[in-house]
C-alpha cells in the first residue's frame, strides 16, 4: 500500500531506535503495565493505538484472565517498523495464537477517515492510546472519534505524561524550543482532562508513578547522557541542536524542576496519569 508508505509518524527509522532504547532505560513500560494489571477492564475486541511491547503484555494477561474466549485485536500503527517489531513480538508469543490482529499501518487521521467510509462500524470493548495524543491535530474530536466506537460499557484508555510532572515541565518551558516538529502542542493529562470536562464525557484517573535515572545527561561526554537527552528533546544531536544559553537552560529545568536526587542520582519525573472514559 503505498499510502502507508509514505505515512510519516514520529516514530520512522532511526526514531524507533532511539524510542526503543528509551523504553529500555526508563522501565515506561512495566510501570504502565503495572497500573493496567490493577485497573484492567476484561476486553474482547481491543483496539489499540500505537502499537508496541506493551499490547502484546496486555493481550497476554487479557488471555490469561480470559481463557478461550476469542480476543480480536485491531491495531493502528503508523510507523512500519513499529509494526514489524509488533507482529515479531506476537508471532513469538505462544499464547496469542488464539488472538485475531487485524493491522492498519496508517495514521489515527487516516483511519478515521477509512472508519468513517463505511457503513457498518466496528465496535470495541476497550480502545487504549499509550502515549500517542501528542501526535493527534484535533484533540477534541480524535477523543468524540474513538469514544463513538465503544461498545455498551466499553472503555477508551487514554495513557499520557502527568500534568506537572517533569515532562510537561520541560516542553511547556521549553515550548518555544522543542515543540517545532512532530510535536507543535504539548498535552499533559492536565488538557486531556480539561478536554473530556468540555465534552462532558464520564472517566476515572489512575496514577502510573515512575521515575528514572537522568544523572549521565550531565556529562557530555556520556554516550547515553546524550542519547536520553536527544529522545527527551525530540533532536537528532541535543549538543548541536541549540546554542550553548538553550542548552544550559534546559539542563537546568531537567536537574532543578524536573528531577529529585535520590542516593546521589538525580531521578527524572516521568509519572504518568491512566484516564478511563466511560462509553
Amino acid at each position: 500500500d503505498m499510502a502507508a508508505e509514505k505515512t510519516e509518524t514520529c516514530y520512522q527509522d532511526c526514531c524507533v531506535d532511539s524510542f526503543m532504547f528509551y523504553l529500555e532505560h526508563s522501565g515506561e513500560h512495566q510501570a504502565i503495565l503495572q497500573t493496567f494489571r490493577l485497573y484492567f477492564i476484561i476486553s474482547l475486541h481491543v483496539y489499540s493505538l500505537f502499537a508496541g511491547q506493551v499490547d502484546v503484555q496486555i493481550l497476554t494477561l487479557l488471555q490469561s484472565i480470559l481463557p478461550g474466549i476469542q480476543i480480536t485485536s485491531d491495531v493502528v500503527e503508523g510507523s512500519i517498523k513499529l509494526t514489524d517489531n509488533f507482529k515479531a513480538l506476537v508471532a513469538k508469543t505462544a499464547n496469542l495464537k488464539n488472538v485475531q490482529f487485524h493491522w492498519h499501518i496508517m495514521s489515527s487521521e487516516d483511519y478515521e477517515k477509512q472508519v468513517k467510509a463505511v457503513e457498518h462500524v466496528k465496535k470495541f470493548d476497550l480502545i487504549h492510546m499509550i502515549q500517542m495524543i501528542y501526535y493527534v491535530g484535533d484533540l477534541a474530536a480524535t477523543i468524540q472519534f474513538y469514544h463513538g466506537l465503544l461498545k455498551k460499557n466499553g472503555r477508551l484508555m487514554i495513557i499520557v505524561e502527568t500534568a506537572n510532572g517533569g515532562w510537561d515541565t520541560l516542553w511547556k518551558t521549553h515550548k518555544n524550543d522543542l515543540c517545532t516538529h512532530t510535536i507543535t502542542e504539548y498535552r499533559s493529562s492536565g488538557e486531556v482532562k480539561a478536554c473530556l470536562d468540555k465534552l462532558g464525557l464520564k472517566y476515572d484517573e489512575h496514577p502510573v508513578p515512575n521515575t528514572f535515572d537522568i544523572s549521565e545527561c550531565f556529562n557530555p561526554k556520556s554516550k547515553l547522557g546524550c542519547d536520553l537527552l536527544n529522545f527527551m528533546t525530540a533532536k537528532d544531536d541535543f549538543h548541536a541542536s541549540f546554542t550553548p544559553e538553550i542548552r544550559e537552560a534546559i539542563l537546568n529545568v531537567l536537574k532543578n524542576k524536573c528531577s529529585t536526587q535520590k542516593d546521589g542520582k538525580i531521578m527524572f519525573n516521568s509519572n504518568l496519569s491512566c484516564i478511563l472514559i466511560h462509553a
